[in-house]
Order: structure tokens, then sequence, then C-alpha cells
């Protein structure tokens, strides 16, 4: 049976979420995030596939982003309060618990999910982002990195230095990508490269190269068009559009209050079933040659991974190995859930 992509609208006196559903509404429930510079239309190859298996699938745009409320403080987007939308998403759906998957920071929305909120999680998947129970902060991913791709005199913060260049030039950041969104949308929504692994990611020197894109507008390159169509271009540039980058990379300057917020987790040790989707060709949150997946190892009881040939934005890239790696997990590691569908 092929379900419709609907669209809805969630308010509370506190926040305000659109999202997409698609699916039998009695359906299990599986909610999905996006990550940066997103929205819920990331989704669009998981929700119609997962909803024929008998899934009710929900995606909504993250705070900060499409049709769902945005703020002007950094402090606004710390992941308590965005933790706290979901909540808010799962109850008005009528529901105790999920399955929820995320992706980049949507990744460790999900993670956060699970660790503070476990009676809500049926369970976990992440794509690109693995799980660090003291926070996904760059201070803990520093021991992760690869100094044999990044040595320490050259790199001192690996692939991770885009992060300190939000911090130090927030504005400057902001009004680089908003100097020409269609362009940029373009340029970020690329497919992996192979030859690019083993080599030193572009994230590694936005400051030394004096911003995203040398400190002005992004550049015109042509759509890659095995990651998004020229629909899916028009409707990420008319969201950013809307809003603009200061949410967005708003979601990178609460580091601190986010690292304080995991250590007050309710069980940083995950019980439940979790999925983790390596990208092979992902360079930034690379994975598969390094210790970054260490940490989840050790604090997952119940990991499953799966590599995806594929670079960052998996789940538009590689959507039918996105999809069978989920429904394969759903099926071994939580048939009592699917099978009430």
């Amino acid at each position: 049976m092929t379900f419709p992509v609907t669209e809805h609208t969630v308010k509370t006196a506190r926040h305000t979420t659109g999202y997409l559903a698609c699916g039998a509404e009695e359906g299990p429930l599986l909610i999905f995030c996006h990550g940066w510079p997103e929205l819920s239309l990331s989704w669009r190859h998981q929700l119609p596939a997962m909803a024929a298996l008998g899934f009710r699938c929900v995606e909504p745009d993250m705070r900060g982003y499409g049709r769902s409320s945005t703020y002007a403080r950094y402090e606004d987007f710390r992941q308590e309060l965005i933790v706290e939308d979901m909540l808010e998403l799962l109850a008005s759906l009528g529901r105790d618990k999920a399955v929820w998957i995320g992706h980049d920071w949507g990744s460790s929305v999900v993670w956060n999910v699970a660790s503070h909120h476990p009676d809500r999680t049926v369970g976990v998947a992440s794509l690109c982002v693995p799980y660090i129970a003291a926070g996904n902060s760059v201070e803990n991913r520093l021991a992760l990195i690869d100094r044999s791709v990044y040595p320490a005199d050259l790199y001192p913060v690996g692939q991770w230095d885009y992060h300190y260049y939000y911090e130090e030039h927030f504005d400057e950041a902001q009004a680089s990508f908003e100097a020409n969104i269609r362009n940029a949308v373009k340029a970020m929504f690329r497919r992996g490269n192979p030859a690019a692994v083993g080599k030193p990611a572009a994230t590694a020197s936005v400051r030394k190269n004096g911003g995203w894109f040398g400190g002005g507008a992004c550049p015109d390159v042509p759509r890659d068009a095995d990651v998004i169509t020229e629909q899916d271009l028009e409707a990420y540039t008319a969201a950013l559009t809307r809003h603009g980058f200061f949410g967005p990379n708003a979601w990178y300057m609460n580091h601190k209050v986010n690292a304080q917020y995991s250590r007050q987790a309710t069980s940083p040790k995950l019980a439940m079933p979790v999925l983790f989707l390596h990208g092979a060709y992902d360079t930034t949150c690379e994975t598969v040659n390094s210790r970054f997946a260490d940490p989840m190892r050790a604090d997952c009881s119940d990991l499953t991974e799966v590599v995806v040939k594929s670079g960052h934005w998996m789940a538009q890239e590689q959507p039918v190995a996105v999809n069978a790696a989920l429904a394969k997990w759903l099926a071994t590691k939580l048939p009592d859930y699917w099978s009430a569908a």
C-alpha cells in the first residue's frame, strides 16, 4: 500500500514544530531527526519506504528550520530544549515511546532522547555521528582523531576546526552562507568521494582559509543530481532563506552546556537496541578508520553496525542501502515492535 506524505503542525505554549507524516496512524512509530542545514525533506526517501512496511513515520523540522519556531539567542538552540521539542511532538502523537532515528545534529538529539529518556525509547539509530556518553562536544572528540591523517602540529583539532570557526566568527559564518544560499546548498549536498578517504577534510582548514568560502559568498557549482533534485534544491533554498542561518549555526554554540546536559543523563549506558550506519566516504564524521566510534561500542550493549558506501548525506545519497539497513535492524532487533504494525 502507498501512503501519502502529509504536513502537520504541533503548537504548544513554548514551541511550534512542523512535521511530515506518512503511514498508518496506528502503526509503530518511527521519528526521524535531520541535521545541519537540512529539513524534514531530508528523509523523503525513508518515509514512504518505511510506511509501506507498516510503520507510522514522522519527520519534524528541527528547531530553527522550516516550519518550526526559530529564536534569536544561541542558548535557545541547546540540546536540552530540542529534546523537549521532541517529547512534546511525541506526546502530541498520543504515543509513549518511539524508535528515534537521527543524522548529523539530529543524531545528537536522538542520542540525548535515548540517554535521558530511555522510557520513551524503543530503539535508536544514527547515521554518521556515533554516541559519546560524556557528550558529543569537540573536546570529547579530540582524543579520537586519526592523527595519521591530521598530524597534531598541522591540525591540532583535526577535522573539527570548523566548530571553532563558528564560535570565533559566528557573524561571518552566517553572512557567508546567506550571501548566496542557493549556491551554498548546491555546494554542501554532494555525494561522497572514495578518493578523499584518508586525506584531510575541508572542515579541518576553515579557520586557516578565512571561512567556509574564503570569507566571501559561496561560488557556483553544479548541482549534484545523485543527492538532490532541482525541486529539492529549491525547497532547501526557500526554507533556509526564510529563517536564515542563525538558528542552524547556533546549534554549534552550546558545546559546554550540552556537555553538562549529557552528564545529567538518566541512563548514559544504552541498553535498548542501537543501530549505527558508518559513511564509508564521510571524511568529516570519519568512523571507519578512526577511533570516533569506540566510546559508542563501550556504552551500547546491543549495538549493530553497518557500513554504507556513502558520504555524509547518506539518507539522500544511498536511500536503498539506508532503508535496507533500517528494515533489517527493525526486523531482527525489534520484531515485537514491528509485529504491532
